[in-house]
């Protein structure tokens, strides 16, 4: 199922319309769909590198408008709606986890994800969920997003298609420079190993823990 979702996003990249369809997958991609746009980005930016920055920008914007829609599910809707969606991604588990560190570290965690493979939609729905500051949420969102699409935007345009070798191989590395320039390596160390230590509530945290209602 999700490989033939996979081909089909990535299929997109040919047609017409593909900055509508880059658009759309970014926007929902942020709540509940569950393949994100960074493949078809990729495919967008070799086959037209001089269009690379909009299309970074379209990512960015969707991105965070989809975000505020996987917020609002999370506030509003979480019990008929966000609920259903993490279960069905499998994300469930980590919902609890996501939410303690998200009361405790709020806009790092957000800015965390922008250097990591967490899927945005968890952490959109459950800083709704707990009530994350709309502020904080939309700064962090917009500089997270930013960094991650519009540094491949940057090096397709700059570099064009010689640069997607190197984004293969360095974006993380990149992705990790910038985390810890931004967090600070401390905080950065911890949450990239998973809060490691016996110390660390919120990598052992569950429903129960995160409190009647969980807000």
């Amino acid at each position: 199922m999700l490989t033939r979702l996979y081909q089909w996003t990535l299929a997109k990249a040919a047609h017409r319309h593909a900055e509508r369809w880059l658009f759309l997958i970014s926007f929902l991609e942020s709540s509940f769909f569950p393949i994100p746009p960074h493949p078809l980005l990729g495919l967008m930016c070799l086959a037209r590198p001089d269009r690379a920055l909009r299309f970074g920008f379209l990512c960015t914007l969707a991105s965070v408008l989809g975000g505020l829609l996987g917020y609002a599910i999370g506030h509003f809707f979480y019990q008929a709606v966000g609920q259903q969606i993490l279960d069905a991604l499998g994300l469930t588990a980590k919902f609890p986890v996501a939410a303690c560190y998200l009361r405790d570290y709020g806009a790092e965690i957000i800015l965390i994800k922008g250097a990591t493979p967490i899927p945005f939609k968890l952490i959109t729905i459950t800083a709704g969920f707990i009530g994350l500051s709309l502020f904080t949420f939309l700064w962090a969102s917009i500089v997270s997003r930013a960094f991650q699409f519009m540094l491949v935007g940057f090096l397709f345009w700059k570099f064009g298609r010689p640069i997607k070798a190197f984004i293969e191989k360095y974006l993380t590395l990149l992705s990790g420079l910038f985390l810890v320039l931004v967090v600070g390596g401390f905080l950065a160390a911890s949450m990239l190993s998973g809060g490691g230590g016996k110390d660390d509530k919120c990598s052992h945290a569950t429903m129960a823990t995160l409190g009647a209602g969980g807000r």
